[in-house]
């Protein structure tokens, strides 16, 4: 007896999918795949298998010293008439630094050794080779105060 819904001519969904599973194992599972197509010549080992180094022991027996840490970047602070009226009338504190010291490393080293916040950082390379940092304070800083107390300067 057929399901109520279910006229004669048409047939139901679980007849459709024996139907489809029929044809699946008359066609094979596997018909659909390709074949890959190789035009080299040369077979290439896949990398696949990467193990990470357990070293036995350590290649170096000290490891090297920092190359730039705060008391390398910051080399002594511009006392220097321009640099007093950069510090009285901009906020800005003056530094002569390493050469190889970016600005990024330039603010932590001023963070670090003076805490104080810098709002932007200019650097010039003078015509004797060092390098010279403008670092300018943020307002709730007074860089006068800065120069007096830590640095010693005025």
């Amino acid at each position: 007896m057929a399901p109520k819904g279910a006229q004669k001519g048409k047939s139901t969904k679980p007849q459709k999918q024996a139907n489809a599973a029929a044809k699946a194992a008359l066609k094979g599972v596997n018909s659909h795949k390709v074949k890959k197509v190789r035009k080299s010549t040369s077979f290439h080992r896949p990398k696949t298998l990467e193990l990470s180094r357990a070293p036995k022991y350590p290649r170096r027996s000290i490891p090297h010293q920092a190359r730039l840490d705060a008391g390398k970047i910051l080399i002594h602070p511009l006392n220097t008439e321009s640099a007093m009226k950069k510090i009285e009338e901009n906020n800005t504190l003056v530094f002569i630094v390493d050469i190889k010291a970016n600005k990024r490393q330039i603010a932590a080293a001023l963070k670090k050794q003076y805490d104080v916040n810098t709002i932007k950082i200019n650097t010039l390379i003078r015509p004797d080779g060092t390098k010279k940092a403008f670092a300018r304070l943020t307002a709730d800083v007074d860089a006068l105060d800065i120069a007096a107390t830590k640095l010693q300067i005025v």
